[in-house]
């Protein structure tokens, strides 16, 4: 049962009236950190990669760490591509063991967007326990190599929402909400709570097929996460906290300890950072204990 998909903890988030986290990681360290913290936690947990770390580590090298990880944790791991615009890539990954594909296409034209996400879908599918994320409207911010301008941004359309998963059958769905990728400019960021409930409702209203994913978590005050759970959010991602995390605890660590040259120390400061971080996150989305 270590090793998971997304939809299969997702189903069990939606019908709990919990989220599972989804982490993004750049290094051994941090991958470390989020399985201690689910272990810690008894929590399903899903870890990330972006394209650029999957491809600097390289695919074979980040699954087999995955592996070794997961399948040794008394709760449900699954590996994430996130936010990948290439069916190149996302086929790849998937032959090299991830378990879930985010192909992100939700700059190209809608009919494009459907065409591309229903052949990574299909081709995830035939090679195995693949589940297959897609994205309708735009998320603004930064996440590796996807940049999208604040006044770019596209909420989706409710309709096109049911049409898209009906026509590309994809295991989990992203619907642009309002949220974004990085810091949040105001402590309260304009998100369409009642367009994601429309769209859980539309999708999930007669038996859980579909279960919904927020992007842009970092800096989401607790009463939207509380908001966001309550309207079919199951699966929460956090990308730039952890990276924030990260680099902090490295110049807290070497600033408090600027004559001492033992890198294991400065590891082990840095990871028990990220996983009180993450064990956080997973307060907050009521996953403890649902493993």
């Amino acid at each position: 049962m270590s090793i998971v998909n997304a939809k299969e903890i997702m189903v069990e988030a939606l019908k709990g009236k919990y989220a599972v986290g989804a982490f993004n990681i750049t290094d051994l360290l941090q991958f470390e950190a989020v399985i201690d913290a689910a272990i810690e936690k008894k929590a399903p947990v899903i870890v990330q990669t972006s394209v650029k770390p999957s491809q600097f580590l390289g695919t074979d090298m980040m699954v087999a760490i995955y592996r070794t990880l997961a399948s040794s944790a008394p709760v449900p791991v699954c590996l994430h591509l996130d936010h990948c615009t290439t069916i190149d890539y996302c086929k790849k990954c998937a032959d090299a063991g991830y378990t879930n594909i985010m192909i992100d296409a939700s700059k190209q034209s809608y009919e494009e967007n459907i065409r591309q996400t229903k052949e990574v879908v299909d081709y995830c599918h035939s090679v195995g326990n693949i589940s297959v994320e897609g994205e309708l409207g735009t998320v603004s911010g930064v996440e590796d190599q996807v940049k999208v301008a604040e006044d770019e941004a596209q909420l989706a359309n409710p309709k096109q929402a049911v049409e898209f998963v009906e026509r590309t059958g994809v295991d989990i769905f992203a619907p642009a909400i309002g949220t974004a990728h990085g810091v949040y400019k105001t402590k309260n960021p304009k998100i369409d709570f009642e367009r994601m409930a429309v769209i859980n409702k539309m999708l999930n209203g007669n038996g859980i097929k579909t279960p919904l994913v927020v992007h842009g978590g970092t800096g989401l005050p607790d009463d939207y996460i509380k908001k966001l759970l309550e309207a079919g959010g199951a699966k929460f991602n956090v990308s730039t906290e952890l990276k924030h995390t990260l680099i902090d605890a490295k110049y807290e660590y070497i600033g408090a300890h600027r004559d001492e040259y033992d890198p294991g120390k400065l590891d082990v400061f840095v990871r028990d950072a990220t996983r009180k971080a993450v064990m956080h996150w997973m307060d907050k989305l009521g996953c403890e204990g649902k493993a």
